[in-house]
């Protein structure tokens, strides 16, 4: 059985009689001037028929170029499950990103007949194809793509659980959030669920469980257990030094991260949950400079990590930071799993969570029907029923916009009187022609009804006080923004609603003391903690948008410079070389190390 479609079509010259077609660019040939480039930096080996090129959970493997026969990826190899997912010929390369990012490989590789491959050691690739930017980008597009695939067809990792487990929500959470494969295996719905337990020994009342290459599993594990398992995060209290710590990974974490590393600093990126922050749960972003069609928070802050990986940024997801504290004229910095960081600077890039609807009974709706993103992972979850939006700023706009591309019915509900009074006029314009948006004004929820799911809303004009049902199948809420900054509370001087304050203010605002000595003033996006500085959301006066989250980050790294300019200890080099991958589809891009 194959993942793939076959095309009828006559197979291309040079293509394999059984290959998967090129369909979607993800699986482009190499020329002949690109495979004789890679051999002056690679060794040719042999491959014999039915030989593990490389298998399912192996790390650190070569890039590889198939030079002659068939390598087919499969997954599930060997077991009742095996399916065979794509066929390479001679010209094509293997792998996805997981191999540039240090992740376990989700499928495995295995000779169809006879051949030779050449290997190319990951981290040779690296500098190699920053000296060839066309073979770089080729290699990149391709690898996007094909993550994005694996992600359609259910590879990876099996999830098995209840679709009424809050464990089973938050695994499924977390894998489509970090833009994991895997495949949910429902306990009460899919056939094959009593099956697949009995072979792994496995009760339903100790699920959820995680499958891994059909020999591992995992019993309602943490998110950091299942990240550690594929190579997402490191263990525990391997964060080390670094020059620039970055917490959080929205577009402000993300391109501090891209410009600290290209700029040669030792780059740590950590985020609680995954990367993308608030962003990441946009399904269409239209405004975002240099994507005239628009792109996905989530492929956004995708291509972010992985510029800021090339230019050797190290990464760990799920990573909560528990608090900060000057220690001997750097940071300290502890998470939750016991991990602690010391760091020369910080960037706060934290953001900020929608705030939870006050409605009587909603909390026992909340990951089962009622959802603070708007994604394919929420909208699977939809089925055909009509669903309600609660929100009038720009993530309610483009999540009604979404899912009226799923849906029979959106219902927007915003609090205020007039549409556009905090959206975007180009999204306003959309919603008012969209024959399944329906928006209500003046309007707010007051109660849900439903037990295991959301059947009904209630809802009332604030002017009127009439109350109506909707009948729907799920609520999306996206109304005011909380800062994440609990964990800062005591460390630095933060404003009235809890946003990190900079410049001035938090000059103003500091312990006595604190800049004396420093030889300069509080910078802009500085706050009350010298080499500690704040972008995006989370700073008090922000602009909440993308654009000037992403721009706050590059500026901050501006000001990380600055004061590391007035310190005399020399910089800590990250642990590989910075990569300059030229990225020409996205717009954080930097080159050389080139600060702009």
């Amino acid at each position: 059985m194959s993942g793939e479609d076959r095309s009828p079509d006559t197979a291309p010259e040079g293509a394999a009689p059984d290959e998967t077609p090129d369909l979607y660019g993800a699986f482009p040939r190499l020329t002949d001037q690109q495979i004789a480039f890679l051999s002056g930096h690679g060794t040719r080996r042999s491959v014999a028929a039915g030989e593990a090129v490389f298998r399912e959970g192996d790390r650190g493997t070569d890039f590889l170029v198939v030079l002659s026969g068939t390598i087919a990826i499969t997954e599930h190899h060997g077991t009742p499950d095996e399916r065979v997912l794509r066929v390479h010929g001679p010209g094509r390369f293997l792998g996805e990103l997981a191999l540039l990012q240090g992740q376990a490989a989700f499928s495995g590789a295995y000779a169809r007949e006879a051949g030779e491959v050449l290997a190319v050691p990951v981290d040779r690739l690296r500098v190699l194809v920053a000296r060839a930017p066309v073979l770089g980008n080729l290699i990149l597009r391709a690898y996007l793509g094909r993550r994005a695939l694996l992600v359609g067809a259910g590879a990876g990792f099996r999830i098995l659980g209840s679709r009424y487990s809050p464990d089973t929500r938050r695994l499924r959470e977390f894998a489509a959030r970090n833009h994991l494969p895997y495949r949910w295996i429902d306990l009460e719905a899919d056939k094959e669920a009593e099956t697949l337990l009995r072979r792994v020994s496995v009760s339903p009342e100790d699920t959820p469980i995680v499958i891994w290459r059909e020999h591992q599993v995992l019993r309602n594990p943490g998110n950091a257990e299942l990240a550690r398992l594929i190579g997402l995060s490191p263990k525990a209290g391997t964060r080390g030094h670094c020059d620039l710590l970055v917490v959080g990974s929205g577009p402000a974490g993300i391109a501090a991260a891209v410009y600290g590393s290209s700029d040669g600093l030792g780059t740590t990126l950590v985020d609680a949950f995954s990367t993308g922050g608030q962003a990441g749960t946009s399904s269409l972003i239209e405004n975002y400079f240099g994507f005239p069609a628009g792109i996905s928070g989530s492929e956004l802050a995708e291509r972010g990590v992985l510029q800021a990986r090339m230019f050797g940024a190290q990464v760990s997801v799920p990573a909560e930071a528990t608090s900060l504290a000057p220690h001997e004229g750097h940071y300290r910095v502890t998470f939750a799993d016991g991990g602690e960081t010391l760091c020369r600077t910080v960037v706060l890039a934290t953001g900020a969570r929608y705030r939870k609807l006050e409605v009587p009974g909603i909390e026992r709706l909340e990951g089962s029907s009622v959802y603070y993103a708007a994604t394919v992972y929420e909208a699977r979850q939809c089925g055909a029923d009509p669903v309600v939006v609660v929100g009038g700023g720009n993530s309610a706009g483009q999540a009604s916009l979404f899912l009226a591309e799923r849906v029979p019915r959106v219902h927007l509900l915003i609090r205020g009187s007039y549409l556009g009074s905090r959206m975007s006029r180009y999204l306003v314009d959309q919603i008012e022609r969209h024959p399944r948006v329906t928006v209500a004004l003046d309007t707010v929820v007051r109660e849900v009804r439903g037990d295991d799911a959301l059947r009904a809303v209630v809802v009332e004009h604030r002017r009127s006080g009439e109350r109506r049902v909707l009948n729907a199948c799920s609520l999306f809420v996206f109304i005011g923004a909380k800062p994440c900054t609990a964990w800062l509370a005591g460390a630095l001087a933060l404003d009235d609603r809890g946003f990190v304050l900079t410049g001035a203010e938090a000059e103003a605002r500091a312990a006595a003391g604190v800049w004396e000595g420093q030889g300069r003033r509080c910078l802009r996006l500085e706050t009350s903690l010298p080499g500690v500085f704040a972008a995006g959301d989370v700073r008090s006066g922000s602009v909440k948008r993308v654009t000037s989250a992403a721009g706050e980050g590059a500026m901050a790294v501006h000001h990380v410079h600055d004061h590391l300019g007035h310190t005399a200890a020399g910089l800590t080099r990250p642990s590989a070389d910075p990569i300059p991958v030229r990225s020409p589809t996205h717009p954080l891009h930097t080159t050389g190390g080139e600060r702009r």
